[in-house]
């Protein structure tokens, strides 16, 4: 850590990093912009309309839902912090990237993915008890447990993901300047330092290790719980009405734990047995595909939502046909 001032003391920082996008896929840059822009813009709309539901209708604040607005809006941040970038660098081939602007798109990146997690995490103690604790939901779950709770997450991010990226901006980087990515990602730029960029790459590896591995084995002993509670319900009604209120919950986890961790380990494990392209592609769709469809899967799935959300729709609509007319 020592020598991360007489790297910087001694050699000039890039003014810029230039974006290759996704090497050997140029000529298909045109049909990605338009898929991408697509899926952003459904992220767009959808997460607003989440986030718009659900802090308009009183009958909606409930833990469940108040972390379910904050993933929104987390996804919205992910979302926007590489998408643009990605549309404008396949369309106009605007490549360029300042330094700081860099190193800050790749600190909301994996602030944002930390996050997530832990919300997931968050979601998933929330349905325990629901289930296993129903008589004491409303004793254990107050607005500032679950305030608390968010702030914590957020707060542990911080501490995971500030240093690592502290230790990348001290390296120096006295060469190529040519990251073979459509967006910062961390292991692409590492690679470009002139200095042995492995603590930094292996800090990486072992707190997504961590954090991620950590809370799956808490969700998992969640689920474990829930699943003896609902199976032990004589009646099958009440056990498919609890089984159906964490559908979404899974889907969602699914879409964001395996793409993410499928992710990771191929940048990491990857070389030389997966094509360039597919790393970048997989690491790409991991940031757009999440938040497009969580809104559609919460949507489609919870009863509550899916009817605030239609009468949101028909309300605006109408109020459109009539200004128009």
């Amino acid at each position: 850590m020592l020598l991360g001032p007489t790297y910087n003391d001694t050699m000039e920082t890039p003014a810029t990093f230039i974006l290759v996008g996704i090497p050997g896929l140029q000529s298909s840059y045109l049909g990605l912009a338009i898929f991408l822009g697509t899926l952003y813009t459904i992220a767009l709309l959808g997460n607003t309309l989440i986030m718009t539901v659900v802090c308009m209708d009183s009958s909606l604040q409930e833990p469940m839902y108040c972390f379910l607005c904050v993933l929104a809006a987390v996804d919205m941040v992910m979302a926007s912090s590489v998408v643009p970038k990605m549309v404008s660098l396949f369309c106009s081939g605007d490549s360029s990237i300042g330094f700081h602007a860099c190193f800050t798109q790749m600190y909301i990146v994996h602030s944002a993915t930390a996050v997530e997690s832990g919300l997931l995490l968050a979601m998933a103690f929330d349905r325990y008890v629901a289930i296993c604790k129903p008589l004491h939901y409303s004793r254990i779950l107050t607005s500032k447990m679950v305030l608390g709770m968010c702030v914590a997450i957020i707060i542990r991010a911080a501490m995971f993901i500030t240093p690592l990226i502290w230790m990348l901006t001290y390296l120096p980087f006295c060469d190529s300047t040519v990251v073979p990515h459509s967006y910062c990602e961390h292991t692409a730029v590492a690679k470009l330092a002139c200095a042995d960029p492995m603590p930094s790459s292996l800090y990486s590896l072992i707190c997504s290790s961590i954090l991620v591995g950590s809370d799956v084995a808490f969700i998992a002993a969640s689920y474990v719980l829930i699943l003896r509670a609902v199976f032990g319900l004589s009646s099958k009604n009440a056990q498919q009405k609890a089984l159906s209120t964490c559908g979404s919950h899974v889907g969602v986890m699914a879409l964001y734990y395996l793409p993410g961790m499928a992710s990771i380990y191929v940048a990491w494990l990857g070389q030389g047995f997966v094509p360039l392209h597919t790393q970048v592609l997989l690491a790409d769709l991991y940031l757009i595909i999440p938040p497009t469809l969580n809104p559609i899967i919460y949507g489609i799935r919870t009863k509550q939502i899916r009817e605030r959300m239609w009468t949101l729709m028909l309300y605006l609509f109408y109020n459109f046909c009539s200004q128009r007319s």
